[in-house]
């Protein structure tokens, strides 16, 4: 059976990893994918867009994909981004061991908290620095407490005790208290763990689970809070081994952050991060359950089921009609064959009415007869007087004549009945026909829809891994291109990037370029020793000025001056401050003067048939793909220009790749267009 519910194992390996991943990251964007679903868009110096996936009552994780988002956000959404966008995510706790997680916030609204519930339906929560609930997803009464606008906030009850606050002594009491009860039930629901980990302790500390809590001893008791311990180490202490459990059809069953006992017979895939494993698995379930959402495989099983059931009794009651008819016609036979003797019984019966003797004198004198020897292939087996009904049996074959009627009108009834059977059967038959071709449809549509369920899950995984997120290069962090003659060529985004870009990866070979305008980024030419020539030189320049504040007031040249990295330092004049992401430059300066500001950007197909995007000076586009527009500064801004590029480029391609760069998102491009502005040369 498939993993339905994340488990506080799972909750908490989660939250270890995200602390060494998310914190101290800023609040990008937020995106609500469906009625229950956030994902929290993250920036963090030096770093690639961190995305985390918050789904109420189900999952918590990093996730590697960009998903679908609606074109128009919803209220909560909308709140969220009020309070939380631009803030810096600065803790993530877990509750109590509990399935509930806190996502702290730094915003200027005050220290924020997101609480997201991962039991039963589950919620997320805005929580104010005062712990007043700001915004929920969904607002409840309940008995224990309330969700409701401007109420104090207050934690779930614990559906169990803290496994990290649990001494021996408390485990021994607790399991002796449970009586008669299995202990994988007692230890479950004691400390709220779930079936399978429940299990796994006890795989682990060799008892039985179907042992009743009254018969452990000292020793079982002792075993099973040494598993427990061994556990909770493994995971609170990042001793983790996440990987995907798989059946034999090749199906994911569970993501689990350690290798458990419990599956040690299961196929399994091995990932970098628990997260990363929980992305996998809930993204393949979530594909599959949309993908199979319209098709009705249980319930044309059910009506199957249905349909089987209706064709077992419809072949028995067509069984036992035929057997009916022969056996009526069998009885009329048998009375013309042995009308004689047939016809003394009956006048015995007859001639006892008309004497007015007493039925049960007559029954027992003909009782008698018989028991004496009588030699009759027709024997008297019972007589009611009620119904004036004589019950005899002929070579084993048992059956009533009424004295009201001859024998041959006796015949006659049998024969009739055994007519309006077989007049029965061909509408039996006819029923039976109908349910089998129904049966035969059910069927068919049930093996199509059993196709399409094992079939469309997969090809909407293939077609949502071209969006996955891929693992980035360190330059791709950053703005970045190859010269014509290949040379990267890598500038900053912003004052951190650029304070990363001349600190960390500049090394002393390199050439550093700066437009002679203030708040340009510096752009680097990655030499590994080898000399850039007059063109690599020239593009990293036309780089450096498209990137510059010119580009957004439009201007049609600047000067550029390039540097040893050596000649850069942050020990400016005396008492000078240097703000970050700026360096003072000491000694000469090579000076390219008139710069044009131009970019281009080009469309190619990739080795295995993909469409990639590149971008940066014209000539160094040239170079890799005749598919591209040129452009220069202008006013065309956002998504407008965006798809007036993404047409161009369309414009220049083959059929069959101008009909796949159509489908491709726009924002594929927005990175290589200073501040989404400019316009297009054909």
């Amino acid at each position: 059976m498939r993993k339905r519910d994340i488990t506080s194992f799972d909750v908490l390996a989660a939250v270890q990893e995200l602390k060494n991943t998310v914190l101290d990251s800023r609040v990008n964007n937020i995106y609500q994918l469906n009625e229950k679903t956030l994902v929290l868009k993250l920036h963090k110096a030096d770093r690639a867009p961190l995305r985390i996936v918050l789904e109420a009552g189900r999952r918590l994780h990093l996730t590697a994909y960009v998903l679908e988002k609606p074109l128009v956000p919803p209220a909560f959404c909308m709140a969220l981004r009020k309070h939380l966008r631009g803030g810096w995510l600065t803790n993530v706790e877990q509750y109590e061991f509990e399935r509930v997680v806190t996502l702290f916030f730094k915003t200027k609204f005050g220290m924020l908290r997101l609480v997201l519930e991962l039991f039963g339906e589950g919620n997320i929560i805005l929580v104010s620095e005062n712990g007043e609930i700001v915004q929920a997803l969904f607002y409840k009464h309940m008995r224990d407490r309330n969700i409701l606008r401007n109420e104090v906030f207050q934690f779930p009850p614990s559906s169990g005790k803290n496994p990290f606050k649990v001494s021996k002594n408390e485990l021994a009491d607790a399991l002796k208290s449970f009586g008669g009860v299995e202990v994988v039930r007692a230890l479950a629901r004691f400390l709220s763990i779930g079936g399978v980990y429940a299990e796994e302790i006890l795989l682990r500390a060799n008892v039985e689970k179907t042992k009743d809590c009254d018969a452990l001893t000292v020793s079982d008791v002792d075993a099973v809070f040494d598993a427990l311990q061994s556990l909770l180490s493994s995971v609170a202490n990042f001793e983790l081994e996440p990987v995907i459990i798989l059946d034999k059809e090749g199906n994911f069953v569970d993501a689990v952050p350690l290798r458990l006992r419990r599956y040690e017979d299961f196929e399994n895939q091995s990932y970098s991060s628990f997260n990363e494993a929980l992305d996998e698995f809930y993204m393949r379930a979530t594909v599959a359950e949309k993908a199979t959402a319209g098709i009705e495989v249980e319930k044309l099983k059910r009506e199957g089921e249905r349909l089987k059931r209706m064709l077992a009794e419809q072949e028995k009651a067509l069984a036992e009609a035929e057997d009916k008819a022969e056996r009526d016609r069998l009885i009329g036979d048998t009375i013309y064959t042995n009308l004689s003797e047939l016809q003394a019984l009956m006048d015995k019966f007859l001639k006892a009415k008309k004497n007015g003797k007493e039925w049960n004198i007559t029954v027992s004198e003909i009782s008698a007869a018989k028991e004496y020897g009588s030699t009759a292939e027709a024997s008297f087996e019972s007589f009611d007087p009620r119904t004036l009904i004589v019950n005899v049996c002929v070579k084993d074959l048992r059956f009533g004549l009424s004295l009201r009627k001859t024998l041959f009108e006796n015949a006659a009834e049998f024969y009739e009945r055994s007519k309006r059977s077989k007049q029965k059967l061909a509408g039996a038959k006819a029923a039976l026909e109908e349910t089998c071709k129904n049966l035969s449809e059910i069927e068919g549509k049930m093996q199509e829809a059993e196709a399409l369920e094992r079939a469309k899950p997969a090809e909407v995984m293939e077609e949502l891994a071209k969006h996955k997120v891929k693992s980035k290069e360190w330059f791709q962090k950053f703005r970045w291109f190859l010269s014509s003659d290949g040379f990267l060529v890598v500038a900053g985004k912003d004052a951190v990037s650029n304070e990363v870009l001349i600190r960390k990866y500049t090394e002393p070979d390199d050439v550093v370029f700066h437009a002679d305008i203030t708040g340009a980024p510096f752009v680097v030419i990655k030499t590994e020793g080898k000399e850039p020539n007059e063109q690599c030189l020239r593009e990293a320049s036309e780089f450096a000025v498209a990137l510059s504040r010119g580009w957004r007031e439009g201007f049609g040249t600047a000067d550029v001056y390039s540097v040893k990295p050596e000649q850069l330092s942050k020990g400016g004049p005396s008492g000078e401050y240097v703000p970050h992401g700026a360096f003072v430059v000491s000694g000469k300066r090579n000076w390219i003067h008139n710069v044009p500001l131009k970019l281009a950007i080009g469309a190619a197909e990739t080795e295995d048939g993909e469409i990639e995007f590149v971008g940066g000076p014209v000539e160094a586009v040239k170079a890799k793909t005749k598919n591209y527009v040129t452009i220069l500064p202008g006013d065309t801004k956002g998504k407008e220009l965006l798809r007036q590029v993404l047409y161009a480029l369309a414009s220049k391609m083959a059929n069959e790749q101008r009909r796949r760069i159509q489908k491709i998102s726009i924002e594929e491009i927005r990175d290589f267009i200073p501040y989404t502005k400019g316009r297009i040369i054909y």
